[in-house]
């Protein structure tokens, strides 16, 4: 090497920014491609770049140096922690970051493309799930669609390579309409079989009944179910169920032995949940498998159900065919295959229910591919075994059509669809469907009026969905916001109904985008719904859209094919303004986790990553900088344990990324200089000339509960002043970044109730009580004139969040979830139980009142007048205007709690949960009844203020002890 070379590397290493830092070193072995190795210590948070410049250095002095050539020609190869192989593109990433499986690093030579290869590892470590996994996947839909993102994301970074300044600036911060792309469905459907029949084959099962001293039922193995759909003559969709075991059982442990060869690769059935099977003396189990055809929620013929697999003797399942009264001419295009599996109990004891099936496995599947062909060939589809509560016919048509990823412990079930005739077999494009239809429709009947103006949640009799259908132009003409109903009152089991369906979306007047949300939710699966659906929704503004960014993410989860409307238009809009693609990475990559989104998720990520490379570095500024802070809290947590908080003091002050980089809670601003504590983060403003911002960074807490519910705070804020009423609401900055993991805006200049009333007196179990504590705390903040604004702020603030409270159901309302602006407003945090699931202890409810508001709190409206004012008479007239304005919207909240349901938030797992929304709104009901009901549960919360006060007091003693 040039001696100026060698200098060069000196240089380099010396005025390195880890040159001088007491970091931990760690022994890392290199492999060269020269064949030599080299043994090397080097700090553990040292850039893969630095490193290579030391081993080049140490490189000299071993033999064949001189054959490596340039040394930016060669790059790192290491094994991952997920034990794959993987390119160190980026240099710019940390040793400690990359976290190889073992401390190896194989030094190899860079093929060509390496401006491409560069832009993958960065967009693979960008979102969490490197791009050689997505490559590995052999789905040819995963293919195509990648495929497709990738030329339109060339074509989009071409445009904007065209751009003059002026222009990107607009292009990215500032709305852009951009026309859906279209999606073109090919090949007609002409003459189509009639019927599809469905076979399981229980090839081999083992069952086990359980010792009398469990007394619970145990399975220990299901082999494996086979499943074949195949095209017959008859005019019905048919599921054959065949198979033949024999086996013997003695007393207390029992199995079946299969005629057929043991598979040792099949893994064991999973046992029922104890909570869903009684107590017994004793039970014999057996297996069935039912199957189900759904459109939506819709279930579209009778299930069929296979025979019980076992028995007390000898037991041989014979032939026998359950039909599925449906033609296959009849199947929608989103027509799911559904199935169970389920355990069968005999002998059941003080079982108050007739009931002895109990859920198992469960797994959907489409029955057209994304391409519209009706599916053929084998597949393989992986069961889930977490079942929902309360599932009708145990079948889950509203769980994911993925299979599940974790195929080692997964029940399996190999479906075969066989081929029908010689070519594909396609739903038909829409121009053909059109032909079927024909214009019908009666005079206006006054019954429909109460039909449309119900509640999302309502349930439609058959008759009034007959009713509908027969009046679906007087519902156009009248009442188009009516469309989700009449979606309901469709036979989607008539392809003729279908057809004048489809063909009435084409006149159907553009509805709302608030109105046009609905139709995204799961009991609405058409294609052209959903895309009628998303075309009102190009007519938000990128404020609005912001709003409803979260449902709008989950409900991603309804779409069966990867290329959809939804897709397009969210990535298109995100394309068009930065701050609604920052979201949308950040709402996509907190649950790249989960499998049942993660190939979905990582698609989008991906292709937003590729139409948006300008981006990438900002976002990957704030994935390494929550990366620091993971590791930061858990050495914190370590510290605590450990008694080591001068260690934790030490790591903290070593991570040098955190000093700058742009904030996730807010993408338009920079701060610097930042000043931590544990889990606590301030940082100065200084680039912009802010006031600081603190953050809130947890680890281990799941925030999405809290992100949805100060989503809808901020609804109901822009809803009142839409109303002209401004409730003062303080929905403060909160978003999840990963499992379990995120940021919480920290609100300035506020303190709890709990430390304002303890700040006042000396013994925690008199704070509670003291009524005088709050105005005197307000008073030394506030004089004169601004006094008076802060009181007003308070009664503001107080009545929206009384009523908010009170809607949102929201529960563990203690003294340390309340608190206080030293302007005046009044605001909640930590909303882990809403909908109504308030705590409870021993059995009794610790929150025995509709929502909080103590005497302390009127004493403030007051301004410390005893009596009922007339400060108190508007403070009661702001709550009631506050809740007639949101009874007014009340079918928007219900849709957007139910745009969440399959998002796995704890409080809001099914419709019923839903039901807390139509009650405290008490929607049904007329405006002057619905009043009368919050008179009573506002009397009601002053009466029982006083159990708030024991809480607080219990609470504050509570607290006082642990301090």
């Amino acid at each position: 090497m040039p001696p100026a070379m060698t200098d060069l590397l000196d240089i380099w290493a010396a005025h390195s920014p880890l040159a001088g830092h007491a970091l931990d070193q760690i022994t890392v072995d290199f492999l060269l491609p020269t064949g030599i190795y080299i043994q090397m210590v080097v700090p553990r948070e040292a850039t893969i770049q630095h490193i290579k410049l030391l081993l080049w250095k140490q490189a000299q002095s071993h033999p064949l140096f001189s054959s490596l050539g340039e040394m930016e020609s060669h790059m790192f190869e290491c094994v991952n922690q997920a034990a794959v192989h993987e390119e160190l593109e980026d240099e710019t990433r940390r040793l400690c970051d990359v976290r190889p499986f073992l401390p190896v690093l194989k030094l190899v030579t860079r093929s060509c493309g390496r401006a491409e290869r560069l832009l993958d590892s960065k967009i693979g470590v960008l979102i969490g799930k490197g791009l050689h996994e997505l490559d590995a996947i052999n789905d040819q839909e995963v293919k195509d669609f990648r495929s497709k993102m990738f030329r339109l994301s060339e074509e989009r970074m071409q445009q904007v390579q065209m751009m003059t300044c002026t222009e990107w600036l607009q292009a990215c911060f500032s709305p852009q309409l951009e026309p859906l792309a279209g999606t073109a469905i090919t090949d007609g459907l002409n003459d189509r079989p009639a019927d599809l029949k469905v076979i399981i084959h229980f090839d081999q099962s083992q069952v086990r009944i359980c010792s009398p001293v469990t007394r619970f039922p145990v399975l220990s193995r299901l082999q494996y179910i086979r499943t074949c759909m195949q095209a017959k003559e008859s005019p019905h969709l048919t599921l054959v169920h065949t198979s033949t075991v024999k086996g013997m059982f003695d007393k207390e442990i029992s199995a079946i032995r299969a005629v057929v060869s043991r598979k040792s690769s099949n893994p064991p059935l999973p046992l029922p949940p104890k909570r869903r099977v009684p107590t017994v003396s004793s039970v014999m189990c057996g297996v069935q498998v039912r199957a189900g055809l759904f459109h939506g929620t819709e279930l579209l013929c009778k299930p069929a159900v296979s025979s019980e697999s076992s028995g007390r003797s000898d037991h041989t399942w014979k032939d026998s065919t359950l039909e599925f009264d449906l033609s296959v001419c009849d199947l929608p295009r989103m027509t799911r295959l559904c199935f169970a599996i389920y355990a069968v109990m005999d002998k059941v004891k003080k079982q108050k229910s007739t009931k002895n099936h109990y859920p198992i496995a469960w797994v959907n599947t489409m029955v057209f591919d994304y391409k519209g062909q009706l599916k053929t060939g084998d597949i393989i589809l992986h069961c889930w075994s977490s079942f929902p509560d309360e599932l009708e016919e145990m079948l889950n048509p509203i769980g994911t059509i993925q299979t599940n990823p974790y195929t080692e412990n997964a029940t399996a079930l190999h479906i075969h669809f066989p081929e029908y005739s010689s070519h594909s077999i396609v739903f038909p494009p829409f121009d053909k469907v059109r032909r079927l239809t024909g214009r019908g429709g009666k005079k206006f009947h006054i019954e429909l009026k109460e039909i449309m103006e119900r509640d999302p949640l309502s349930q439609l009799c058959e008759n009034e969905k007959d009713l509908i259908w027969t009046l679906r132009y007087d519902c156009r003409e009248n009442f188009p916001q009516s469309l989700p109903k009449l979606l309901l009152s469709v036979k989607w089991s008539k392809h003729e109904d279908m057809a004048q369906l489809q063909a009435l979306l084409q006149i159907w007047p553009k509805l709302s985008p608030r109105d046009a949300l609905e139709l995204l939710d799961f009991n609405y699966p058409d294609q052209y719904v959903r895309e009628y659906a998303v075309g009102c929704l190009r007519d938000m503004s990128d404020e609005e859209l912001s709003q409803y960014l979260l449902q709008l993410v989950q409900v991603l989860r309804y779409e069966p094919y990867y290329d959809c409307a939804l897709t397009h238009f969210l990535l298109e809009r995100a394309q068009g303004n930065r701050k609604i693609g920052h979201f949308l990475f950040w709402h996509l990559r907190s649950e790249i986790h989960m499998p049942a989104v993660s190939v979905q998720f990582a698609l989008m990520l991906e292709a937003y990553c590729r139409g948006n490379i300008p981006h990438i570095e900002v976002l990957k500024k704030q994935v390494e900088a929550l990366s620091k802070l993971k590791s930061v809290n858990e050495l914190i947590k370590l510290g605590t344990i450990k008694n080591a908080r001068s260690k934790t003091k030490e790591a903290m002050l070593t991570k040098e990324a955190m000093m700058t980089y742009y904030s996730v809670l807010d993408p338009r601003c920079r701060y610097m200089d930042s000043k931590m504590k544990p889990l606590w983060i301030v940082y100065n403003n200084k680039l912009l000339g802010g006031d600081t911002l603190g953050i809130i960074f947890k680890n281990g807490d799941d925030l999405r509960q809290d992100m949805l519910t100060l989503q809808i705070l901020r609804l109901m804020d822009l809803l009142w002043k839409e109303a002209n009423l401004d409730l003062r609401i303080v929905p403060y900055g909160c978003l999840a970044t990963g499992d379990r993991a995120g940021l919480i805006e920290v609100v300035s200049s506020a303190d709890t109730i709990a430390n304002i009333q303890l700040t006042s007196s000396n013994v925690a179990a008199a704070a509670a009580f003291n009524k005088d504590a709050l105005l005197n705390w307000l008073k030394e903040r506030n004089t004169g004139d601004a006094l008076d604004r802060a009181i007003e702020e308070f009664t503001l603030s107080c009545a929206g969040y009384c009523v908010a409270t009170y809607v949102l159901g929201i529960g563990d309302r203690h003294s340390d979830n309340i608190m206080v602006r030293s302007t005046g407003q009044l605001f909640h945090i930590d909303f882990g139980h809403i909908l109504g699931n308030f705590k409870s202890k021993f059995g009794i409810k610790r929150e025995r009142v509709p929502f909080i508001l103590t005497h302390d709190f009127i004493h403030v409206i007051q301004q410390g007048k005893t009596g009922y004012t007339e400060k108190f008479g508007s403070f009661r007239q702001y709550c009631e205007e506050a809740y007639l304005v949101l009874r007014k919207n009340g079918n928007l909240f219900i849709t957007l709690f139910a745009l969440m349901l399959t998002a796995g938030l704890p409080e809001l797992t099914s419709v019923k949960d839903i039901q807390y929304l139509k009650d405290s709104l008490a929607l049904g009901k007329t405006d002057e009844d619905a009043l009368k009901q919050f008179r009573q549960k506002f009397d009601e919360a002053l009466r029982e203020s006083w159990t708030t006060k024991v809480n607080w007091m219990a609470h504050n003693v509570a607290k006082d002890n642990r301090s």
